[in-house]
């Protein structure tokens, strides 16, 4: 019997290679709202789609685009090349038609709009160890941001869309029975707090962030129609202490920064928190082995891009700085896809 031998394969080295191929058909997608005129149309031939979002190019090209959005799984087709009707997926549907509440598009909008072009000069962000974003052009990331409503809006709709899987988990996976209250620091669109409130009738929320964000906050709030039990609350994490509550979370807030200024946050959320609290970081917790979660990694990459001085990290990383804080103990929970909670409880 002939014995088999593993040979080389150059696939994973070319479908690496070209992904950026497959992610600008997604992004060019989202930014002609396809997916958003589908949903209220339900079906579409290539032709109507071709005329509806104003493509001047040839037929076939239009085919070559959705057959790619199919085979993808993001469209459904019935038919082939001219007699071809579209529609979209289930997961589409839900979470990338605009007019629903739980559109996640707006991280794949600034992705396309912002970090598309940022991410073409990444050698050099490794080379020099600096951002590669607005700061280039003299600007504080998050200063250029607060300063620009429809940046601002961009940037908040972005950090949802990215959470908002991460959310429903935490939501109804972790125990909320010794907790009451939940305060969400760097709340942005609120969306943490509406999904804790939503699936916990007996928890009352609070979403802080600086005052600029208010507005679009309040505006998610209504949407859900959980006034009652989320509120918004103004304050700056860098200069203010945290408000009291039973739970502090932060989504993709710590790995903004550099070691000491997530000491200083952690012990922010310490102080807020009463005996038996805990503290909650939802983000792309790296595996210690840094291995398996490529998504984590490459969101710290993303960091160095964004921050210059910011980065994602593994458990063994929070337990250090819980310890430090002085934590009594912590948990990893796994949520959506790459996304975990780490938990320090006081």
């Amino acid at each position: 019997m002939e014995q088999q031998t593993n040979h080389p394969t150059p696939e994973n080295i070319m479908q690496i290679g070209t992904g950026y191929w497959a992610s600008k058909i997604l992004l060019s997608a989202v930014n002609f709202q396809l997916f958003t005129t589908l949903a209220e149309r339900k079906t579409m031939s290539a032709k109507d789609i071709k005329s509806q979002l104003g493509l001047n190019c040839t037929d076939r090209n239009v085919y070559d685009f959705l057959d790619t959005l199919t085979g993808f799984g993001f469209l459904t087709r019935d038919g082939l090349l001219e007699t071809a009707v579209y529609s979209n997926s289930a997961d589409t549907d839900f979470f990338l038609d605009k007019k629903k509440p739980t559109y996640i598009g707006g991280m794949l909008e600034m992705l396309n709009n912002r970090l598309y072009g940022f991410w073409g000069n990444l050698e050099e962000g490794l080379r020099t160890g600096l951002p590669q974003n607005e700061a280039k052009n003299g600007e504080n990331l998050f200063e250029a941001l607060y300063a620009d409503a429809d940046r601002l809006k961009e940037f908040i709709h972005a950090m949802s869309g990215i959470q908002m899987g991460a959310f429903m988990a935490f939501a109804q996976k972790f125990d909320f029975s010794n907790a009451r209250t939940l305060v969400d620091i760097g709340g942005s669109a609120s969306l943490l707090s509406l999904m804790v409130a939503k699936h916990q009738a007996h928890m009352s929320c609070v979403s802080w962030d600086l005052p600029a964000v208010a507005p679009i906050a309040n505006d998610t709030i209504a949407k859900f129609q959980l006034h009652d039990r989320v509120k918004t609350a103004n304050g700056d994490f860098f200069k203010d202490d945290f408000p009291k509550a039973d739970m502090v979370v932060m989504g993709n807030i710590l790995h903004d920064w550099d070691e000491p200024t997530k000491l200083m946050l952690m012990q922010k959320a310490y102080d807020a928190l009463p005996e038996g609290g805990c503290f909650v970081a939802i983000e792309g917790v790296i595996d210690d082995d840094r291995r398996e979660n490529v998504f984590g990694m490459m969101m710290s990459v993303n960091m160095l891009i964004e921050t210059g001085t910011g980065f994602d990290y593994t458990f063994a990383d929070f337990n250090g700085w819980a310890k430090a804080v002085g934590f009594k103990s912590t948990s990893l929970l796994s949520l959506a896809g790459p996304t975990s909670a780490a938990i320090a409880c006081k």
